[in-house]
């Protein structure tokens, strides 16, 4: 939220949380973008077209304008958020947790059975770029482990032939 010259809070005006600027504020741009919409911005921008997860380096560059942030500190905080990727990744992201409760479960067995479906390991992305695996420390779902994510979706108490069924189905799917 802005600050005023008085120090009080400014009221947001939209959705996202652009802050209005007082006159008593020295900001010369009246649309200087608030850190507390930077996150929402980023997710934004990695999933604006449909099977695109990731952030390209001119969209951090345009970002980091807009925010007036320089672009090794942006390049930071994506770097530091799992969910976010400069890399190009496929069209569908599955993230497989690791926690201790996700493991005891069987998360090793719901791994090694991905790579052998998909032929790929921790990190890669299958030859058509339709899926890319990677394994997260939590989901924030232990009471339900095994769990799993595909893009924003979180799956818990799957069979492998339920996730068999699942890839199949993502697998078809046309972007």
């Amino acid at each position: 939220m802005a600050m005023n010259g008085k120090g009080k809070a400014g009221e947001t005006d939209d959705a996202v949380g652009n802050a209005s600027i007082s006159p008593n504020t020295t900001a010369p741009n009246t649309q200087i973008k608030y850190r507390d919409t930077l996150l929402f911005r980023l997710h934004e921008v990695q999933n604006r077209t449909r099977g695109k997860t990731w952030i390209t380096k001119e969209e951090l560059a345009g970002i980091a304008q807009d925010y007036g942030i320089p672009l090794a500190e942006l390049d930071g905080i994506v770097s530091f958020y799992t969910m976010f990727s400069r890399e190009r990744r496929g069209r569908h992201v599955i993230r497989l947790c690791d926690s201790l409760s996700c493991r005891i479960c069987g998360s090793l067995d719901i791994y090694q059975h991905l790579r052998k479906k998909l032929g790929i390991s921790r990190g890669m992305t299958t030859g058509d770029g339709v899926f890319s695996l990677e394994i997260v420390n939590c989901l924030g779902a232990c009471s339900t482990s095994p769990n799993i994510m595909i893009d924003d979706h979180l799956i818990s108490g799957l069979s492998l032939a339920e996730i068999d069924a699942m890839l199949d189905r993502l697998a078809k799917e046309g972007v």
